[in-house]
This record gives C-alpha cells, sequence and structure tokens, in this order.
C-alpha cells in the first residue's frame, strides 16, 4: 500500500509538475451507471468468524469458454459505477451485458484494433474463461507463447499453465507449472508439489474498478516458488488497489480456490503471501474465514486497513495546523514534530514545497518554506483527497463526466454494504476524534508547554461530514497541464476555530459496530503459522513502519493469551528472507512435530543477510513495556499519533470511553502540570469529555466473541 505512488493523477501529474498522458483506452469509459443490483448479505449474530456462510450454488470448475459466477452468495449488494479491466489485462473485452449505455463500451474489433463502433455495455464486465501459456526463463525473462506446436524448451525453462476468467466481477488467476505433453489437457498437473500459493497485493484502493491482474507480475513474485513446483492462484477482488472490503474478498478468495480444487484436488496446504494490504488481508481473511488459508506470510502489513486510518487521517490536521493555523516555523522541528506525530521524520526534500508560500499567502500568512518532513508527507501525502472525500473520485479517465458527477467515491463508499448509510445518502465513516487529546504524551513529557498543547487541540478540527466535502481546488497553468494546489492538505474540507474550537468528527456507532461484527477489525485471532516480514524503512519515512507488526501481535497475545504461531521478521532494505520463509513454512505446516522454534523465532536481518540477533525478546521496547531487545535497538520503533495522544500501541479503539475534563485534572492524567487553570478551555474543547483508553472502545460489541461451547465453521473444500 503506497499512497503518494497510487491516489490518482492528481498526486502522480500535478503535485510532481509533470505531464500526463492520456491513458490508451480512454475513449472506454463508465458511460452510466446502473441501478444496485441486490444480493444477499450475510446476517451476523457475533462476529463473523462464528457465522455460517451459504452452501455454494455454482457448479465449480467453471468450464473453459465459459463465465464464472457473479452474483455474491452472501456479500451484499453489487454497486456501481464498476470500470472494466480486461481489455487492459490481456483477456479482450468483456461480454455484453446491455445496450442502454450502462457501464463500459464494448467496440467492434478489426486486425486486434479497436474501432469507434460500439457494439455494446457492459456494467458487470463479465469474461469468459481463457488458457494461456507463457515460458520463463527467471523472474525477469518471460514471455506468452501463442505457437505450442513448434515451442522448445530448455532445460531450465518453466512452461506455465494460465487459466484467467472473472468470479465475482473480478479477474482471476490459475498458474501451473507443466510439461510440454501436458498443454492439451487442463488438468494435468505432474509437476505440481500438491502446494498451493495465495497471492495478496496491496495498494489504496476505494472500490468501482474490476483492477488489471498481469499473469506477468506473479511470475516475477513467484518464480522461485513455480520452479519448485508450487501452483499460484489470485485475483483481482483480493488486491486492495480494488477494494477494501474484506468480504467481498472472502468470498471472491473461496471461489478461486473452489474453481482450483474441482481442477486440481485439494492441496497439501494453502500459503498465502502478499505485501501491505495483502499483508492486512491474510491476517482478516484467516480470523474471518478459517480453513481459507493454512500459513500467512504478510509483508509490510499492518492489522487492518480501519485502524491505520485512525492516525494516517489525522496527517493532514496537523499539516494544516502547522501551515496555516499556528507558526510553521517553530513546528519546524524534529523533536517537536515527533512528540506530537509519533511518526518518524528528518531533514529532506519532499516535491508538496512548492505549494507552501502560494497557499500561505492566500491565507494571508508569511511564506515559510520548511525543512523537516515527516512519515505524515512521504508516506500519507494525498491520502484524505483519496480515501475520504466522497467528491474527489478518479482523475484518470475511466468514468465519464456525469458518472464522476453522481457517484460518492471514497473509502468508505466501497464498504456501504457494511458500513450502512447517512441520511444525505453518504456511507458511514468509522473515523472519530471526538475526544483526542493530540500530543497529551509530549505534555506529559515536558516535550511541549500547556499552552501548546491547548492552541494545538482548539485550532486542529476534525473532517467536515462527508455531504460537506468539495472537490481539491486547482489552478491549472495556462497552456500546460501543469497544475497549482489551491487547497493544501484539504484544508478547505477540515472544521475552522472561530469564535469557539475547530469541530471535531464524529464516527457513526453502528458503522463502527459493523466493521467489527463483519471482519474488517483485526481482533487477534490467529490460529495459523504466520511469519510477519518487514524491510526496515523508517529512515524513507516510508508509511510501512514496523511499528504495525507490534500493533498485531498485541492484539494476538490479548486476545489468545499466546503469540506461539505469530513470528516477526525485519531486515535490512537490501535483503528479503523470504526463501528462508517459505521453507520454515513448509516445515511449519507439514511436519510441525519437528520443528525447532530456533527455526522461525522472531529475528533482525542485515544487508548481507546474516542474522543480527533472534529470540524471544529482541524485539522488546516501548510497546510492550519491557527492556529494549537487540533488534529493537538496530531497528528502532516509532510511535503514531494516536498513541502519542495516550491510545494503547495496539491501535484499535476507534470510540474512546470519555471521562470529564475534571475527572481527568484530578486524576493526573496531564503529568506534572497543573491544569485547572486550564480546565475551562479544555472543557471547551472537549464538552463530551477527553479519551480514557484505559476502558477500550466504547462501540465495541460486548457480544462479539460467541459462547465457548460454540465453534467457529471452517470454510469447507471438498475435492
Amino acid at each position: 500500500m503506497n499512497f503518494s505512488k497510487s491516489l490518482f493523477p492528481f498526486l502522480l501529474c500535478t503535485l510532481t509538475l509533470t505531464t500526463c498522458s492520456d491513458t490508451p483506452y480512454q475513449h472506454r469509459q463508465v458511460l452510466t451507471v446502473a441501478n444496485t443490483v441486490k444480493a444477499p448479505l450475510l446476517n451476523i449474530n457475533h462476529h463473523i468468524r462464528y457465522t455460517l456462510r451459504p452452501s455454494e450454488t455454482f457448479e465449480f470448475p467453471i468450464k473453459q469458454g465459459e463465465i464464472g459466477p457473479y452474483l455474491p452468495l452472501y456479500s451484499g449488494d453489487l454497486s456501481y459505477p464498476f470500470a472494466c479491466s480486461s481489455y487492459e489485462s490481456g483477456l479482450g473485452q468483456p461480454e455484453i451485458d446491455n445496450h442502454e449505455l450502462l457501464g463500459t463500451p464494448v467496440f467492434k474489433e478489426k486486425n486486434g484494433q479497436l474501432t469507434p463502433q460500439v457494439l455494446g455495455f457492459s456494467k458487470d464486465c463479465l469474461v469468459k474463461t481463457q488458457i494461456r501459456f507463457y515460458v520463463a526463463k527467471n523472474e525477469k525473462q518471460y514471455q506468452e507463447v501463442h505457437d505450442l506446436k513448434t515451442l522448445k524448451l530448455n532445460e531450465t525453462d518453466i512452461l506455465l499453465r494460465v487459466e484467467q476468467g472473472s468470479i465475482n466481477r473480478y479477474i482471476y488467476v490459475i498458474m501451473m507449472p507443466i510439461t510440454l505433453p501436458e498443454v492439451t489437457d487442463r488438468t494435468a498437473s505432474s509437476l505440481w508439489n500438491k502446494r498451493l500459493i495465495y497471492q495478496f497485493a496491496g495498494g489504496v484502493g476505494i472500490g468501482f474498478l474490476q483492477g488489471k491482474l498481469d499473469p506477468t507480475q506473479l511470475i516475477e513474485r513467484r518464480f522461485n516458488q513455480l520452479k519448485k513446483g508450487y501452483a499460484v492462484i489470485s485475483s483481482s477482488g483480493n488486491k486492495t488497489s480494488y477494494t477494501y472490503n474484506m468480504l467481498q474478498a472472502e468470498e471472491t478468495a473461496t471461489r478461486v480456490k473452489k474453481q482450483f480444487i474441482a481442477l486440481y484436488g485439494k492441496p497439501l496446504y494453502t500459503v498465502g503471501i502478499g505485501g501491505s494490504g495483502g499483508g492486512l488481508a491474510q491476517y482478516l481473511l484467516a480470523q474471518n474465514a478459517p480453513g481459507l488459508i493454512d500459513g500467512a506470510l504478510p509483508l509490510y502489513s499492518y492489522p487492518d486497513m480501519v485502524s491505520q486510518t485512525l492516525y494516517a487521517l489525522d496527517c493532514d490536521l496537523f499539516n494544516n495546523y502547522y501551515t496555516f493555523r499556528s507558526d510553521l516555523a517553530f513546528w519546524d522541528n524534529s523533536e517537536r514534530k515527533l512528540a506530537i506525530e509519533g511518526l518518524n521524520n528528518n531533514e529532506t526534500e519532499h516535491k508538496s514545497w512548492f505549494f507552501y508560500p502560494i497557499n500561505q499567502l492566500l491565507h494571508l500568512k508569511k511564506p515559510y518554506l520548511p525543512k523537516n518532513y515527516s512519515e505524515c508527507i512521504n508516506g500519507y501525502f494525498g491520502l484524505s483527497a483519496l480515501v475520504n472525500n466522497p467528491d474527489q473520485g478518479f482523475l484518470k479517465p475511466n468514468f465519464s463526466p456525469n458518472v464522476k458527477e453522481i457517484t460518492h467515491w471514497s473509502y468508505w463508499q466501497d464498504l456501504a454494504n457494511v458500513f450502512g448509510k447517512d441520511q444525505h445518502g453518504f456511507a458511514n465513516s468509522i473515523w472519530d476524534n471526538q475526544a483526542v487529546q493530540y500530543g497529551l504524551v509530549a505534555l506529559q513529557n515536558n516535550q511541549i508547554t500547556p499552552q501548546q498543547f491547548i492552541d494545538l487541540n482548539y485550532q486542529i478540527g476534525g473532517w467536515k461530514p462527508a455531504h460537506q466535502m468539495k472537490k481539491e481546488q486547482l489552478l491549472f497553468v495556462p497552456f500546460t497541464n501543469i497544475g497549482i494546489w489551491l487547497s493544501q492538505w484539504s484544508n478547505h474540507n477540515i472544521n475552522q476555530a472561530n469564535e469557539r474550537p475547530a469541530k471535531r468528527s464524529k464516527a457513526s456507532l453502528s458503522a463502527i459496530e459493523r466493521a467489527y461484527r463483519y471482519g474488517q477489525v483485526f481482533l487477534g485471532f490467529n490460529d495459523i503459522p504466520t511469519i510477519d516480514i518487514h524491510h526496515y524503512l523508517e529512515p524513507q519515512l516510508n508509511m510501512h513502519h514496523v511499528s504495525t507488526a507490534f500493533a498485531t501481535r498485541l492484539r494476538i497475545a490479548e486476545q489468545t493469551g499466546s503469540i506461539h504461531n505469530h513470528k516477526i521478521w525485519i531486515a535490512d532494505p537490501a535483503y528479503t528472507p523470504l526463501e528462508e520463509a517459505f521453507l520454515a513454512m513448509d516445515k511449519w505446516l507439514l511436519q510441525p512435530e519437528s520443528l525447532n522454534q530456533e527455526q522461525v523465532s522472531d529475528r533482525c536481518f542485515a544487508a548481507d543477510g546474516s542474522v543480527i540477533a533472534k529470540g524471544e525478546d529482541v524485539w522488546n521496547d516501548k510497546w510492550n513495556q519491557q527492556q529494549q531487545g537487540d533488534c529493537a535497538k538496530q531497528f528502532p520503533i516509532y510511535s503514531n499519533s494516536r498513541i502519542q495522544a495516550g491510545g494503547p500501541w495496539s491501535g484499535s479503539i476507534f470510540k474512546c470511553h470519555t471521562v470529564s475534563v475534571a475527572t481527568a485534572i484530578q486524576a493526573g492524567l496531564y503529568g506534572n502540570h497543573d491544569m485547572k487553570p486550564y480546565q475551562e478551555q479544555l472543557a471547551a474543547i472537549f464538552p463530551d469529555g477527553v479519551c480514557d483508553y484505559r476502558l477500550g472502545d466504547s462501540a465495541k460489541p460486548k457480544d462479539l466473541i460467541a459462547d465457548e461451547s460454540t465453534t467457529h465453521p471452517s470454510i469447507a473444500f471438498s475435492n
């Protein structure tokens, strides 16, 4: 998941001051939005983990040349618009399903090229199942093969049968290493070692796209495993660049795996792998649907997406405060910024420098160019405009102007089936900062003064409700595609302080409850062997910070009382310990009784691949209130803004319990500071009280965990 690379051309082009070229399929826009197609939504009493899924109604396998299932069994209504990507994925245009301008136009083709003649439209982007073949020499040398009759293979070449089609509207892939005589038999698999990899993938997605799935990316990622005989399956519905709906992702992955088993039989095991959003998907799907994967290799992972948004959406609030509501020069300081943001920072340069003086002058402020940038900017630049602003949408030409105008674009909208909608028709949000005291730990540690603490919390505010948000304001230089951002840090969508403190954001309590019940939150269930792998990217101010691995661990320890199944491997960016991880996972799954815990213990790696330290205590640090271990000394662990506001390292409180300001002062919540002189000001900022994180999440359902006598249902896979 990389916000700064996957947002929209506004960030990729405008903010880098480069010229954007049109996409080659600009005329293949979604023209008109179809009506919502009703489909069942799973009814949940406790947590989805304890809820039986309905029986499959589709008969697998999908026959070659036919279309897979597209109506959900239990993940809820199909929403539109939904832009097709099969043509860009090399699978040809989607099947025509209407002539009413609904969805993506399908054009007549001539000599392999699209002509201007429209034959019909596709609103659901369905694709017939088809077989392709690839030859790979290594992870960098591969090609699709069209003439199999004259094909000759070298001893080191790998021949791959690649099946693709659509399941649940998304593109799926099954990749199997085969021998040359097996090209005519769809189910032949003599080279298969009976081990299956489910490839998940990351990115920041807000829905509305079928998404591309290029087989060559799988070859590049999994060449070493394919060479050893592993089979690989995946779906664009399990790539978070296209959706973070984990209920939909679960049903899609389940059906893709059923297609594989119907063709080849049950594997010895299925191991998941994937980075960032593809990592958190493994945690959530293993928790929500036991049996879907048997082992997990999450890379650069977070516990879940919704927890990350808590502090990620704080970032533009901070930057807005520094730039327009306070003395930016004062906050252009590493120690002060670290004290309230928690994320790493250093003196560097970021492409956003160009917009500072322009926006400061527009706000009648003296221009100042900062020298210090934090992960809040380098990692989460533009996040709020993409995931939180329903009026922004895609600027890439996937959708016609009328579709852009009527659609509510946001991360929350993609989850409307789960979160529900408000009275204005916008999806409910679970982001809340109503009682959050930003910089509380900095105050307690005497890194900021009471006056600075008061000013920060008085001015910082929260995000406006969805129906009040507006697009980013851009001014384009005449005769160019160079844009000037006139609403830096989306300041026009942040509540302002006038005679009263800036209003905070209040989440939907029902949406938070449903986020818990429908498995969008990682509770800490960890039944399967898991090796959580990170590169140490804090010096680069990369958003994939390592504290997330320890947030995950704390939840596992709290929920299960054991971290036996959870190992953390963190490495220098020059080395990736994936081969060791696959070998360790294979033994862990097939020979657990002979597994030496030293083979999978927590550890950290140097640039040359050597193990710096390993063992149970190597990652001890502030996150578990233990004396710093050897790996934590080598790779320091940073926090985030909610931890610096007094929240837990596990990072899983969406709506805190509150106490009055008077009670907080009496309890000594503010360290050695006498806050009684500021009580009236604090009470004005926090009329409903301040967070008491010791009490947990007030919106978390009390009946979430089923009775001990209730066993969770496993996802059933039969031959």
